[in-house]
């Protein structure tokens, strides 16, 4: 038993993501680091492009997570950081974007999608159901007798 729980938590450990944030870029204050890696694992790599900068080997990655620390050493707050930075590299550059004008197509467009999609179905659905053949009542079928036994 023992055997198989070491087994799952070294096979949990190495299924952990490996963050690329070399040993020299550490900040000494786990304060500040721990605030660093909130804000990096929120900024996209503009080189790879779907993984935050906290994530990405590549060298633009790296400058970033530079200067995130730097503005934080100096003294700027969370939200100045990441203004500064998307200031320099753009909205693009959030991997969650900013609820704005310009992105609310982002934010609202696929529960818009999913609304139209249910509404199409539903109306579609009740057009089917009123177009299923029923059962004739008894007064239906005695005025199509008589209107057979008429034309006949």
């Amino acid at each position: 038993m023992k055997r198989l729980l070491f087994a799952f938590i070294l096979l949990l450990t190495l299924a952990a993501p490996l963050h690329a944030v070399q040993p020299d870029e550490i900040l000494s204050d786990p304060v500040l680091e721990g605030r660093a890696r909130a804000l990096s694992a929120g900024l996209r790599c503009l080189v790879c492009q779907n993984q935050s900068i906290d994530d990405s080997n590549a060298p633009l990655a790296r400058d970033l997570r530079l200067l995130l620390r730097e503005r934080l050493k100096a003294g700027d707050s969370d939200d100045q950081a990441v203004n500064f930075v998307v200031a320099r590299y753009g909205d693009y550059v959030l991997l969650r974007p900013r609820f704005m004008p310009e992105t609310w197509l982002l934010w609202i467009g696929p529960f818009a999608l999913l609304l139209i999609a249910a509404a199409f179905l539903y109306i579609r659905r009740r057009r089917i159901e009123s177009s299923v053949e029923r059962s004739l009542d008894a007064d239906e079928e005695r005025a199509l007798r008589h209107a057979l036994e008429r034309d006949a």
